[in-house]
């Protein structure tokens, strides 16, 4: 469709001829205020000396002489478009079956200036190149930066460079999560392959831990937008965003406009880093496609990794014209919002899947599709419930918790893949804790015999562990919260004092009679 039509300019003239003619009853009309309307209109001053005549012809009021322009018919808008907006063809078949409704027909400019005005120009590269080409004449709106961790923004990206995988070539993939407020990357994880949720889950780690390993950007974003990928829109992921406290915002599908921000960093990586590496898949190439240098050597995938994390540092560093110059890294620094962070064993919690019911552990471990997982510091525990969490794409190794308290019991690995090493502490466990047991045992029948202590005079004999009264005495009082008057039995009770006031027994002997003879 065309676009809406502006002011009307027929109706402009109008007024400014009849307020021309008004000033000229009154004898006030001259050649400046002419001037003045054919400025105004971008005409010659004898253009609007025309129209005065006209208006005067009509009563005083201007009626321009009728046009006739030629437009497209829907028939013809749909010719245009089998033709893919080739205006050429489109006028030729049309002309030769006759189905132009005039005679003679349209010139080929006269139809090409009618397929302008009935087509826009989004319209018409949209027909020759797809959807593609008519997003490039889009007009996109612009988000407010609002300060870090306010909104992060989420996106996969494929290498365009060739890179040497254990001997087999493949183009690896990028997934990171930017800030939308400083354009930092917080985070990323690369894969030889498609990413998969566990792709997600591992940047989503990378973007929220803020330590020495992983650089000062970071911690819980309030909102993440992703787009219609299934990566992002899976169960797992949705629950670690949900766990963490992050809202899932979905963005409709195939929509760039609306992640700006990793779209840049997309671009970015593209024309600053994989132009320059080795392999790369749109450098020039000679006759018949083939590249300039067909042997050259390629990066190895633990080379582009490191290749791609000085990228990123480079990114966080340079100034961008957006951010009024300042680097990602002097916004983020610049601004005072709060960071909330996460500690890294819950955040290991937060971005597992978890298992829907819980396992048991028996003899032979944890049993999980169709394998057993052991562990050494499960010795003593089988019988017991506990919830599973793994990583996708790596069964190797679980996680497992308590399930009422949800602490973490430790990981657990795959019986018929254990390490050397694994075995071993496997088997000390199993020595540690039948050497508890024993020492317990030991213990129990050493405090069940019952010693003495040697005596030289008759007298019962006394345990070596009984303590005398005087001191079991000291030891109760000293109890915090004991009181003895409860405890012992009221005939051995001390009385207390008495009063003053009370009469008091003679305890002196009579004197002797001296009346006696």
């Amino acid at each position: 469709m065309p676009p809406p039509p502006g002011p009307d300019l027929t109706a402009l003239r109008a007024q400014a001829v009849k307020r021309l003619l008004t000033l000229q009853q009154q004898d006030k009309l001259t050649r400046t205020r002419i001037t003045g309307v054919a400025d105004a209109f971008g005409v010659d001053p004898r253009t609007v000396d025309r129209w005065l005549t006209n208006a005067r012809l009509n009563n005083g009021t201007y009626t321009p002489a009728g046009r006739t322009r030629f437009d497209l018919t829907p028939d013809m808008i749909d010719a245009v478009a089998r033709w893919r907006g080739n205006a050429n063809a489109a006028w030729r078949e049309l002309k030769v079956e006759d189905q132009f409704e005039q005679d003679p027909p349209p010139s080929l400019a006269t139809f090409h200036r009618a397929a302008a005005r009935a087509l826009s120009p989004g319209q018409r590269a949209g027909l020759r190149q797809g959807e593609k080409a008519r997003r490039r004449f889009d007009i996109s709106g612009e988000r407010e930066r609002h300060h870090r961790n306010y909104a992060w923004e989420t996106d996969h990206v494929e290498a365009s460079v060739k890179v040497n995988i254990d001997g087999h070539i493949r183009k690896p993939w990028i997934t990171w999560f930017a800030d939308c407020a400083t354009s930092a990357i917080c985070g990323l994880a690369i894969t030889p392959q498609r990413p998969s949720r566990e792709a997600v889950l591992l940047a989503t780690r990378d973007a929220v831990l803020i330590d020495d390993d992983h650089g000062p950007f970071g911690g819980v974003p309030g909102r993440v937008r992703v787009d219609g990928g299934k990566e992002f829109l899976c169960k797992a992921v949705g629950e670690a965003f949900g766990l963490i406290g992050s809202e899932r915002i979905v963005l409709p599908p195939f929509t760039p406009e609306g992640k700006p921000t990793v779209e840049a960093v997309n671009g970015a990586v593209k024309l600053t880093l994989f132009a320059g590496m080795p392999g790369y898949t749109h450098a020039p190439t000679l006759r018949g496609g083939k590249p300039v240098d067909p042997d050259q050597p390629l990066l190895h995938f633990e080379a582009f990794v490191a290749k791609v994390r000085e990228w990123v540092h480079w990114w966080n560093e340079h100034p961008i014209k957006d951010l009024d110059g300042q680097t990602p890294a002097q916004a983020w620094n610049a601004d005072t919002a709060p960071i909330e962070t996460i500690s890294a064993d819950d955040l290991h919690t937060y971005t597992l899947e978890r298992h829907g019911t819980p396992l048991t552990i028996n003899n032979s471990g944890v049993r999980w599709r169709k394998k057993n997982y052991i562990a050494d510091w499960m010795h003593g525990l089988a019988g017991e419930k506990v919830n599973l969490r793994y990583l996708p794409e790596h069964d190797r190794r679980i996680e497992l918790y308590d399930p009422r308290t949800h602490r973490h019991l430790g990981p657990a690995f795959m019986a018929n893949q254990a390490t050397p090493e694994q075995t071993r502490a496997l088997t000390r466990a199993r020595r540690r804790e039948a050497d508890r047991l024993r020492a317990q045992l030991k213990k129990a029948e050493k405090n069940r015999r019952v010693r003495y202590a040697a005596a030289t005079q008759p007298a019962p004999p006394q345990p070596l562990d009984a303590l005398p009264e005087e001191q079991a005495l000291e030891y109760l009082r000293d109890l915090d919260g004991f009181d003895l008057t409860t405890q012992a039995l009221p005939g051995h009770i001390p009385l207390p004092a008495p009063a003053d006031e009370w009469t008091r027994p003679h305890t002196n002997p009579p004197a002797p009679d001296t009346d006696q003879t």
